[in-house]
């Protein structure tokens, strides 16, 4: 029977059982944490071996430069290569930056307040910044654009992607909005993937905003939890068929493919926006890592082997999201209590429970698993029904993330009959 149809007096039974087990979790003093997306121990030993491939003193990378010294600012030739084929542009559409995405994506919005977007006005010298952010979202992202004090406009995402009749009216009639950030493939934390229509309309574009540009974050690109999953449009090639490739900056990382704190970070985009950001990029730096890039080449040789790497994280993660899906599907289906995204890939589990978000965080954190703040996936932390919660089940053990799934749907039970309760 779901909560909603019960009786006054049957709830208060029902939340008086439930409170007397979450009082046996707290008396356990647990400390269980599914706060971030990250890889856990059995996940980074898999790339433990390419930290050896270049003991045998061979540092000259194809085109016979040394990888220990200066130079070759967006990267070494090979590298260009294999990871211009992960994101779906050429050798000369890519720039390989050092371990962090985020970092590069920053690097990308201080560059236009700093110096313009292919000449155009810098964002710094306008009276007004706008950004638009689909909602949930991923809280770094909006963290980045907050911290330029843009301000954010939320946009509804829909299992296809952002709302893009919304998305297509906000951009052709403001020329103060300059950007969105999107997750296309299995976006942070719905897991939704772009539906082709979506793609392309993204990629026709008509802003009112010469300088608009998509930061098209693709970090679960290859972050499959099936054998079969639907692959979403490559947005340069939509964009160069409508003569609008200037239109989209796209990022990538190997973050949760082999190292978080040591990996590779790459950006795509026209070969006008490449120019334009290695004449800036210039200024500040060099080169990057070369000989971590020349060390994720000569392990993976391939991009396809990289693929076959990814199998491997998926039978380690993918029982945990089965168990966090089996666990809401058996403990809160069957009561009517909130609603939650069963995706094919990425790294979280987008959970719904409206008015009572804060609450379930709150009781988690009391008996001792810790999850990402509640409205976190919203601009300024501000989620306007209270009701969206990320589920990050990668990182803790099985029987962790067991334990934790125990108090995160009591927790639930309890929220929900409280408000209940009170209404």
């Amino acid at each position: 029977m779901y909560l909603s149809q019960m009786e006054k007096n049957e709830l208060r039974s029902f939340k008086a059982q439930t409170e007397a087990l979450y009082s046996d979790y707290c008396a356990q003093k647990l400390c269980l944490n599914m706060a971030r997306g990250k890889p856990c121990q059995d996940q980074l030993e898999l790339s433990v071996d390419m930290l050896d491939v270049l003991k045998d003193g061979n540092f000259k990378c194809e085109n016979g430069m040394d990888v220990r010294n200066y130079g070759m600012l967006d990267g070494i030739p090979e590298a260009k290569e294999f990871f211009s084929e992960m994101i779906g542009v050429s050798t000369d559409e890519i720039i390989i930056f050092g371990n962090s995405s985020l970092n590069s994506m920053f690097w990308t919005i201080q560059a236009a307040f700093n110096k313009g977007v292919l000449g155009s006005t810098p964002w710094s010298k306008l009276d007004k910044i706008k950004f638009l952010c689909p909602v949930p979202g991923y809280d770094r992202h909006f963290k980045v654009t907050e911290y330029f004090g843009v301000e954010l406009i939320n946009v509804p995402m829909t299992p296809d992607g952002p709302d893009i009749d919304m998305v297509e009216e906000l951009v052709s009639s403001d020329d103060s909005i300059k950007g969105i950030w999107c997750v296309p493939q299995y976006s942070n934390p719905d897991g939704y993937s772009y539906s082709d229509e979506t793609v392309k309309r993204f990629a026709a574009l008509k802003p009112a905003a010469k300088d608009f540009r998509i930061f098209w974050d693709n970090a679960y690109c290859i972050h499959h939890l099936v054998d079969n999953p639907r692959i979403i449009l490559n947005i340069l090639d939509e964009a160069k068929k409508v003569g609008n490739e200037d239109i989209v900056y796209i990022f990538g990382s190997t973050s949760k493919i082999t190292f978080p704190g040591a990996g590779v970070a790459v950006m795509g985009a026209s070969r006008a926006n490449i120019d334009d950001l290695k004449s800036q990029l210039g200024i500040s730096i060099i080169s990057y890592d070369k000989m971590n890039q020349l060390r994720h080449v000569r392990y993976f040789g391939k991009f396809e082997n990289m693929r076959k790497h990814m199998e491997k994280h998926k039978a380690i993660i993918a029982p945990k999201f089965k168990l966090v899906i089996d666990t809401l599907n058996r403990e809160l289906a069957p009561l009517g209590i909130g609603s939650w995204t069963d995706p094919d890939g990425g790294y979280f589990i987008s959970f719904n429970a409206d008015g009572c978000a804060k609450r379930i965080v709150q009781l988690c954190k009391d008996a001792g698993v810790t999850l990402t703040a509640a409205g976190a996936s919203f601009p300024y932390g501000i989620d306007p029904n209270d009701r969206n919660i990320r589920i990050a089940p990668t990182y803790p053990t099985i029987d962790e993330l067991a334990k934790a799934m125990e108090i995160f749907v009591v927790s639930a039970k309890i929220a929900a009959a409280e408000k209940l309760l009170a209404e």
